[in-house]
């Protein structure tokens, strides 16, 4: 029983490295990991870019629609 179990678990040791091995040496599948990688940070990036210059756009805003209205909303 347990020369079952050891030779399972070996197989599937063998199984993942050989996986892992072939996939290193496969230029196709790690060409489009580092593809996606990027282009998420690209994204990422991007979305980041536009709330930091509309940030202050949307405060300066903000601020001229609550102190133009201020009387009229009647805040405390």
């Amino acid at each position: 029983m347990l020369n079952k179990i050891e030779k399972s678990l070996l197989a599937v040791y063998f199984g993942i490295c050989g996986f892992f091995r072939d996939l290193m040496n496969d230029e196709k599948g790690i060409s489009g990991t580092v593809v996606a990688v990027l282009l998420i940070l690209v994204a990422v990036l991007a979305v980041l870019l536009i709330w930091g210059f509309l940030s202050g756009w949307i405060k300066e805003t903000w601020e001229t629609l609550i102190k133009g209205n201020a009387e009229k909303i009647k805040l405390n």
